[in-house]
């Protein structure tokens, strides 16, 4: 099938051209990191973790959300589902690669990631983490695969596929847990340490990746024969909008236990956030405010349904609910949990110029491989009739 990831429009080529002079340019900083190490980042002493983190955790979230389309689909024979679940498991392997290269830039040097797989340790929560998106990794592709060739010969999967995919719902509830334990069991960081950390997790991945993943299809739409079902559509929608709303309510949980328990620790990285701290305003207030006038905005949206059904006003509330997210999770989430550090003092982290570039050769590696996986989907689709 690979085969038909080769034909294409001038503007598909285009696009994969475009991706792979991003993904060049982010090789080509690279090469600076590898020489110079981690002091072209932003990072410090007081901030060992930073932007390439960051976005490790969130895409973690994006590839665990392929479980909101298996779920529905195979454990209550929702059929609607069937027709893009297997967009849902081919962007969960672009993400889950994403996350992959984001650990192995954290690291510096990529042959350190040899030291994980060489001299595991068993009492450590990163090794656990890389094994499950090994795992979650070789699921989804397998899953993938072996069913959308199924589908261009108009057969059902072998049946040793069916405890694949059960196994890669509870698979993809590990991936994003055990990531949020890498937080939660840092006994020194009082804005990662609760308990609900886990749980806030799994809320944010379940809004933000299957709004994503709508928000690409959308896109799909326009430039393919692609259709959605209206009701597909819609239920999707409404699980990302119950997902938003237990997300939100989590964080206001947050707020309430550390200012009404008046505990410093837990109430400084909030306040820093939003207001600063002793006076000190970072760069960070504005995108905080910016992400929480996005959260409730986007709910305003979705949580009616004669607007949520709107079909112009769902892209812009889905869009809302992405950056908001993403501000919450892939630079508050890190910021807050280094700031102000144990002996209350700021130290100032934003990510630089390379760091930025590098990431953008990152995102473009797994925009990449989803694109590449799901042309092979369309042509697949395409020619057993199906768009």
């Amino acid at each position: 099938m690979i085969e038909k990831a080769l034909k294409g429009s001038p503007g598909y080529y285009i696009w994969l051209a475009f991706l792979g002079s991003l993904i060049g340019l982010g090789l080509f900083t690279y090469t600076f990191q590898m020489k110079h190490g981690l002091a072209i980042t932003g990072m410090s002493r007081d901030v060992s973790w930073g932007f390439y983190i960051a976005q490790f955790t969130y895409l973690v979230g994006v590839a665990a959300s392929a479980v909101m389309l298996v779920l529905p689909a195979y454990f209550h024979h929702y059929k609607k589902f069937k027709k893009i679940i297997i967009f849902g498991e081919f962007m969960a392997i672009g993400a889950v690669l994403m996350c992959m290269l984001f650990i192995m830039a954290d690291l510096g040097q990529p042959q350190r990631a040899l030291n994980v797989m060489l001299h595991p340790t068993p009492n450590s929560v990163m090794f656990y983490d890389m094994m499950v998106l090994v795992g979650y990794l070789i699921l989804n592709a397998v899953i993938g695969w072996v069913t959308l060739e199924a589908e261009r010969h108009d057969v059902e999967p072998p049946s040793w596929v069916k405890p694949l995919i059960y196994l890669s719902i509870v698979w993809a509830f590990s991936i994003h847990t055990v990531t949020a334990f890498l937080y939660a069991g840092i006994p020194g960081r009082h804005y990662w340490l609760t308990a609900i950390m886990g749980a806030r997790f799994l809320a944010s991945a379940f809004c933000s990746g299957p709004a994503i993943l709508l928000l690409l299809l959308f896109t799909l739409r326009k430039f393919t024969r692609l259709t959605l079902e209206t009701e597909a559509v819609q239920t999707l929608t409404k699980i990302i909008t119950y997902a938003m709303c237990i997300n939100v309510f989590f964080f206001l949980l947050e707020v309430f236990t550390a200012f009404y328990s008046g505990i410093p620790g837990h109430a400084h990285p909030i306040a820093y956030m939003f207001a600063g701290h002793n006076g000190h305003v970072d760069w960070i207030t504005p995108w905080m405010w910016a992400g929480a006038i996005m959260a409730i905005l986007s709910l305003v949206l979705l949580i009616p349904p004669h607007i949520r059904d709107n079909t112009r006003v769902l892209p812009f509330a889905l869009a809302l609910l992405v950056a908001a997210s993403w501000i919450d999770k892939g630079l508050g989430l890190i910021i807050a949990g280094f700031t102000p550090n144990v002996f209350d003092k700021v130290t100032v982290y934003a990510p630089t110029v390379p760091e930025l570039l590098i990431s953008l050769g990152i995102f473009s590696v797994g925009a990449l491989v989803v694109s590449i996986l799901w042309k092979v989907a369309l042509g697949v689709k395409e020619e057993r009739g199906t768009l």
